[in-house]
C-alpha cells in the first residue's frame, strides 16, 4: 500500500535565502557578502581556551540541562554591570541555549499556543513567522517604515488585540541596522500595561551600536523586563557563529517555561565550548570595544562604496548595510541580487526576503563583517559592475 502524501506544516517556505545566496556565490566565485558571518576568526585566547577544555577529563560529557553554572554566573555579572539592572538569578533567569535561534525557537514553542497572535515588525528575520506559524500562532505583521525604519507605535497599538500573546522586538536590527531608542521602550511598556502580552527581545547585536548612540536592553525597562525574555548571542560577540551559543533571560516563570521546551529540544550545549566562553567573558575589553571595531568597518565600507551608484542608507547598529540600487537597474531585488553576484563576483540578500510577502522596495543587504581586504575587493568588483551598465 502507497502512503498519502505528506502534508507540510509549511507548504509556502522554501530554503532560506541566506543559503540560496551562499550557495551561489560559491557556485560563481562570488565574494560573500550576503550571510550573516565575520570572515575572520575568534579571539585567540577563545579558541585556546576551547582547545584546553576539549582536552580535560570531564569536559566531553553533557553540561547541565540549564547551562553550566559559571558561565551562568558570570552572564549574569555582566548584565548588572554593564545595562546597571539587578542582577538576573543564574539559577533561575539565565538558559544557554545551542544560540540566539534555538532560544527563539523554544520561547515560542512555549509561550504560543494555536490560534494566539503574535507582532511582527518587518522587516524581520526569516526564522520569526514560520517559527510562530509551526506553534499554530498567528504573525501579524506591522511594517516599520523605510528609510530610517523607526517604530511606529500607532501602528502597533492598532495591531494589538486580546489574542496578542506576544510581540517580537530585534534591536539592533536584522537587516537594516536600526535601534530602540529608551523612548521607544518606555511607549511599549505603556501600550503593553493592562494587558497579557509577552515580549520575545532579540538583542544578539547588542555590542554593535554606533556615532555615539547606545542600545537600550529590555531589560533596563523594568516593566518590560518583568514580561519579557531576552536573547543574546556569545556567536555575534565572538565572532564564532558556528558555535551556536547563545542564551535567554526571563523572569523565573517564563524561565521555567522556556526550560521546559529546551530540555526536549537539544538538552544540553556543547561542555567544552560553555567553559571556554566562561574563560574569557570575565574581560570585558573585548565586547566594550566591539562598537569602535565594526563601525571602523561600516565607515570604510561607506566611504568604499561612495563612488559606485547605490544609495546607503542609515545604519546606526548592528553589521548590516542597506542599499537603493534605483540608479543602476530598475529590476526587482532578487533578481539584482542575483545579477549582482553572477556579473560583479558580491553576493548580497534581496531585502524582500525579509517581508512575508516579499515586498520590493529596491533595496538589498551588504554585511560588512569582513576583513578589510576583503570590503576592499568587494567594492573593486561593484564598482567595475557599475561603471559598465551605467
Amino acid at each position: 500500500m502507497s502512503l498519502p502524501p505528506l502534508v507540510s506544516k509549511l507548504p509556502d517556505v522554501g530554503t532560506s535565502i541566506f543559503t540560496v545566496m551562499t550557495q551561489l556565490a560559491t557556485e560563481c566565485g562570488a565574494i560573500n557578502l550576503a550571510q550573516g558571518f565575520p570572515d575572520y576568526d575568534p579571539p585567540q585566547a577563545l579558541t585556546e581556551a576551547l582547545a584546553r577544555h576539549a582536552r580535560t577529563s570531564g569536559h566531553q560529557q553533557y553540561a547541565p540541562m540549564p547551562g553550566l553554572p559559571r558561565l551562568r554566573e558570570l552572564i549574569s555579572q555582566k548584565t548588572a554591570q554593564l545595562y546597571h539592572v539587578p542582577a538576573p538569578n543564574p539559577a533561575t533567569e539565565v538558559t544557554i541555549t545551542s544560540g540566539a535561534t534555538e532560544a527563539l525557537y523554544a520561547v515560542l514553542a512555549a509561550v504560543v499556543r494555536p490560534g494566539d497572535e503574535v507582532i511582527v515588525l518587518e522587516p524581520a528575520y526569516d526564522l520569526y513567522g514560520p517559527a510562530i506559524r509551526l506553534q499554530g500562532g498567528i504573525p501579524v505583521y506591522v511594517p516599520l517604515p523605510a528609510p530610517d525604519f523607526r517604530h511606529d507605535w500607532d501602528a502597533v497599538a492598532a495591531a494589538l488585540s486580546p489574542a496578542t500573546r506576544l510581540i517580537m522586538l530585534n534591536s539592533p536590527h536584522n537587516p537594516t541596522g536600526a535601534v530602540l531608542a529608551s523612548a521607544d521602550l518606555d511607549q511599549l511598556a505603556a501600550l503593553l500595561r493592562n494587558t497579557a502580552t509577552l515580549v520575545l527581545s532579540d538583542e544578539v547585536y547588542e555590542h554593535m551600536v554606533y556615532d555615539g548612540q547606545q542600545h537600550y536592553s529590555v531589560l533596563q525597562q523594568p516593566e518590560l523586563a518583568e514580561r519579557a525574555f531576552v536573547l543574546s548571542s556569545f556567536g555575534k560577540t565572538y565572532h564564532a557563529t558556528g558555535w551556536k551559543v547563545g542564551y535567554c533571560i526571563a523572569p523565573p516563570a517564563l524561565t521555567a517555561e522556556l526550560r521546559r521546551v529546551h530540555q526536549f529540544l537539544t538538552f544540553s550545549v556543547s561542555t567544552p565550548t560553555q567553559h571556554a566562553l566562561a574563560d574569557v567573558l570575565g574581560d570585558a575589553a573585548h565586547y566594550e570595544t566591539l562598537s569602535a571595531f565594526y563601525q571602523r568597518k561600516r565607515d570604510l565600507f561607506t566611504e568604499l562604496m561612495q563612488p559606485t551608484g547605490f544609495e546607503l542608507l542609515p545604519a546606526p547598529g548592528a553589521y548590516f548595510q542597506l542599499a537603493r540600487y534605483a540608479q543602476l537597474s530598475a529590476e526587482d531585488d532578487y533578481t539584482f541580487a542575483q545579477r549582482l553576484t553572477r556579473e560583479a563576483g558580491v553576493a548580497v540578500v534581496p531585502v524582500s526576503a525579509f517581508y512575508h510577502h516579499g515586498r520590493n522596495q529596491g533595496l538589498i543587504r551588504f554585511c560588512f563583517a569582513k576583513r578589510e581586504e576583503t570590503l576592499v575587493a568587494a567594492a573593486q568588483r561593484i564598482l567595475k559592475f557599475c561603471a559598465n551598465i551605467q
